[in-house]
């Protein structure tokens, strides 16, 4: 029902910032919770941050790993989700996912993105 499409990555010095963008092809509004994983090689794909995409208010959540340094943030009319990345480690570096979950049909499997790579390297 959605297609995600992930861009913004690259090569970064540690240190340096980088922002991805998600781009949806439909409307995320009031009825998906976006998300942002990561995946370094040989490691499983883990958590960075989500945000709702309706309601009166914007939630948020951030895994350990990136508190104080990334923040998650969307653009309803552009059907976009953003990861601003700061202060950035070569522990970063990962293929970043965006990820979308339906929250209208519960039993809908999550939709993803093809990834964007990080590297974080001097």
């Amino acid at each position: 029902q959605v297609q995600l499409v992930e861009s913004g990555g690259g090569l970064v010095q540690p240190g340096g910032s980088l922002r991805l963008s998600c781009a949806a092809s439909r409307s995320i509004f009031g009825r998906y919770v976006m998300g942002w994983y990561r995946q370094a090689p040989g490691k499983q794909r883990e958590l960075v941050a989500t945000i709702t995409s309706g309601g009166t208010t914007t939630y948020t959540t951030y895994a350990d790993s990136g508190k104080g340094r990334f923040t998650i943030s969307r653009d309803n009319a552009k059907n976009t989700v953003y990861l601003q990345m700061n202060s950035l480690k070569a522990e970063d570096t990962a293929v970043y996912y965006c990820n979308a979950r339906d929250q209208l049909v519960v039993t809908s499997p999550p939709y993803w993105g093809q990834g964007t790579q990080v590297t974080v390297s001097s």
